[in-house]
């Protein structure tokens, strides 16, 4: 049956609008499985207490990029080589880094407690403020960073911590910018951190 021309001036607009919502629909969909702009799934608000024994929270380090990692006071190699990194990538930053801080939030609470990080992180770079808490808040700041930590039973009653490894690089407004690659020279992870200054 051919359509008359009367019938092919009415498809026409039924065509349009069939192909209007068709592609409406696809927009949706693409646009509902990307996350928001200026949202992550990274970081997060805390409660913790820094080394010297004061309250912070993560609106204390906005208004400057930082980076945050996770560790231990009693660990024998990633953390003291990853915090002497750190402070290498800080010392590069030179004096446009000066407001740039590094977060040592501590997995192990029971033990570091604000004097044990304080005499710890004497050796490294004074920009990274050591962070611990009760087990609750230390376990949610974890969490919140997508990040892993586990207690390790050792002989004689004695434990170690496993946990993540990564330099999350935090911007300005504390959302998550990627992790910091420091199997490189400093100054060269020193220009990745600087591009959020």
């Amino acid at each position: 049956m051919s359509l008359t021309p009367r019938m092919r001036r009415a498809a026409i607009p039924l065509l349009v609008f069939a192909l209007g919502l068709a592609v409406l629909g696809l927009a949706a969909v693409t646009m509902l499985g990307r996350p928001s702009p200026g949202t992550s799934a990274v970081g997060g608000p805390f409660t913790l207490v820094d080394q010297d024994g004061r309250t912070v929270t993560d609106r204390d380090f906005r208004g400057a990029p930082h980076l945050v990692f996770f560790g231990f006071t009693r660990c024998p190699d990633v953390c003291p080589t990853t915090l002497q990194q750190i402070s290498d990538v800080l010392a590069a930053l030179g004096p446009r880094g000066r407001d740039v801080k590094a977060l040592f939030v501590s997995v192990d609470p029971e033990r570091d407690t604000p004097e044990a990080l304080k005499a710890y992180l004497s050796s490294f770079d004074p920009r990274i403020v050591g962070l611990t808490g009760s087990p609750e808040a230390v376990a949610a700041t974890v969490k919140a960073y997508r990040a892993y930590s586990r207690k390790v039973p050792l002989k004689e009653g004695d434990y170690t911590m496993e946990h993540t490894a990564l330099v999350y690089i935090m911007d300005a407004r504390d959302g998550f910018v990627g992790s910091l690659n420091l199997m490189r020279p400093a100054a060269d992870a020193a220009a990745e951190v600087a591009r959020q200054l």
